[in-house]
């Protein structure tokens, strides 16, 4: 709160209050850090949880086959990778949350850190989805150059639960994304006034 001096065309002082009301910050951008929150959070839950055990002929043997997501370093960096994403959008969230609640104007520094974090966890997710989905590809269709097996024909539940967390994790990126270009244009109209 500042305090002005203001002389009027008659001569007269008068003492003029200026209260800077901070500038409400869009519902957009809680909105998309909570979608994020939850898109990661379900494809996090969805391969954390996946299993599936069967039993397989192979040249007249039977054998016991489990399949979980520990077991292929990919599907490893992919659940790590979606559970860093989902407590960091966690955190900005409430972050973002208090500075709207306190009335407060964010920092240009936080909305930097927020926006360069947005943008490395975002990169971590198509990284992720990039090796999860390699793999998923090859456990769907098989190498025949190679003489691997598909695996998706076996564990056909596994496989669909894999795709669904894939496919919500995909847009969990996009999310991210969009939370960077929204900064940026934030930035962008911020710099032209």
């Amino acid at each position: 709160m500042s305090s002005h001096t203001k002389t009027n065309l008659d001569g007269v002082h008068s003492d003029v209050k200026v209260v800077e009301r901070p500038t409400k910050e869009r519902s957009h951008d809680l909105f998309l850090r909570f979608l994020g929150l939850s898109l990661t959070l379900v494809a996090t839950i969805l391969v954390g949880v996946d299993n599936q055990t069967k039993v397989i002929s192979y040249a007249e043997m039977k054998f016991r086959a489990t399949a979980k997501w520990e077991y292929i370093s990919a599907m490893v960096f992919f659940v790590v990778s979606n559970a860093i994403a989902c407590s960091y959008a966690a955190a900005s969230l409430v972050i973002t949350v208090m500075a709207r609640s306190s009335g407060t104007k964010k920092s240009d520094l936080t909305d930097l850190v927020i926006t360069a974090l947005d943008l490395v966890l975002m990169a971590l997710l198509f990284s992720a989805n990039g090796a999860a989905c390699a793999v998923g590809i090859i456990a769907q269709k098989g190498n025949k150059h190679l003489q691997w097996m598909k695996v998706c024909d076996v564990f056909d539940a596994y496989c669909r639960h894999m795709t669904a967390a894939l496919v919500l994790s995909v847009i969990g990126s996009t999310v991210f994304l969009l939370l960077v270009l929204h900064s940026v244009l934030k930035l962008h109209y911020r710099s032209r006034s």
